[in-house]
């Protein structure tokens, strides 16, 4: 009932959730040895996170979802190109309004994977390529564990990223470990996790939650919210909405310029418009030691919120677009319409 109502007005309860956790960091933050613990938690949370996400991806999946190679490359570009350099030119139009620390985190929603979740199910709402945004998705994703430490080394370490090697080694370990160990083992577990659905997935938000909480207690250490005022927030908001809007505007006209069908445009425009923020808080505690996390998450935070808003419209939009009377009967099956 709750829930029902929530969607009803445009909430995410997950968001609410999210919120509720930074403010209890704020109210109740860890500290002394209870730091300490939070801080292995997390290493042991997210590390179950990626062993789930990796045991969950089907290979075949990822293999059929390369074979689509243009839509592919386009969501790749737009994810990790046209993101990183729109966000470049935001930050040097406005670095000297916001602190060092929300730059940071504005250039790091730019460099991160697009979403799984979100940008299936909004793809189905509209009546897109399922199969072809489940793929698209999934190697965004599986590839961000490489490429997004890569672009936090090559276009934020001048601005003082605690970003080395052994930041890698942490990826390696913590992320792409377990990842991997979950590809192992899926044929064996595969099947349970399937069956447990619900189970797993409060797993999943309960991770980033512990995350988010450790993330913010440590900040309140570090006195964060004297670092932030009410101007801050609005032009944090602001600019991820430029973003988002400039992000959407070009992938729609660049997948109807190159001939897309409106199924595969669907895919392109919502697969490349998201950002994670299941994979970006986890990687953020890796990749910025010693930084005001609370801060550099913040911008990731409310971006999350504006895509789900943004999209859920978009995605009602697309879904009221009258029938193709005339499918492609030549089209291979995987490229066409998929059901949800």
């Amino acid at each position: 009932m709750i829930r029902r109502t929530l969607a009803r007005f445009g909430i995410d309860p997950y968001l609410l959730a999210l919120l509720g956790t930074v403010a209890v960091a704020i109210l109740l933050p860890a500290r002394g040895q209870g730091a300490v613990v939070a801080n292995q938690a997390v290493s042991v949370a997210v590390a179950l996170l990626f062993f789930l996400y990796g045991a969950r991806l089907s290979p075949k999946a990822v293999w059929e979802g390369l074979l689509h190679w243009r839509l592919q490359s386009l969501v790749f570009a737009s994810t990790y190109i046209l993101f990183p350099v729109l966000g470049l030119g935001l930050t040097k139009a406005f670095g000297a309004w916001l602190s060092p620390a929300l730059i940071l985190g504005l250039m790091f929603v730019c460099v991160l994977p697009s979403t799984v979740q979100s940008s299936i199910a909004f793809t189905s709402i509209a009546r897109g390529n399922v199969a072809a945004a489940l793929c698209s998705a999934s190697v965004s994703n599986l590839f961000g564990m490489v490429v997004t430490p890569l672009l936090v080394m090559l276009l934020l370490d001048s601005k003082g990223v605690g970003f080395s090697a052994e930041a890698m080694k942490s990826i390696a370990l913590q992320l792409l470990l377990p990842f991997a160990a979950g590809q192992l083992l899926r044929p064996w577990i595969g099947s349970l996790l399937q069956r447990y659905k619900a189970v797993i997935s409060i797993v999943d938000r309960g991770s980033i939650l512990l995350v988010v909480y450790d993330a913010f207690s440590e900040g309140m250490a570090a006195g964060i919210w004297s670092q932030v005022t009410i101007g801050d927030l609005a032009m944090v908001i602001l600019l991820d909405m430029v973003l988002l809007a400039a992000v959407l505007a070009i992938t729609t006209l660049l997948s109807r310029r190159l001939g897309f069908s409106k199924e595969d445009e669907i895919v392109i425009v919502f697969c490349g418009s998201k950002k994670s923020l299941a994979s970006g808080i986890p990687m953020a505690n890796i990749l910025f030691p010693g930084q005001a996390l609370g801060l550099v998450v913040l911008p990731l935070m409310l971006f999350h919120q504006i895509q789900l808003f943004a999209c859920a419209t978009l995605a009602q939009r697309y879904a009221r677009r009258p029938a193709d009377p005339h499918p492609d009967p030549a089209a291979p099956a995987m490229l066409g319409p998929a059901k949800a």
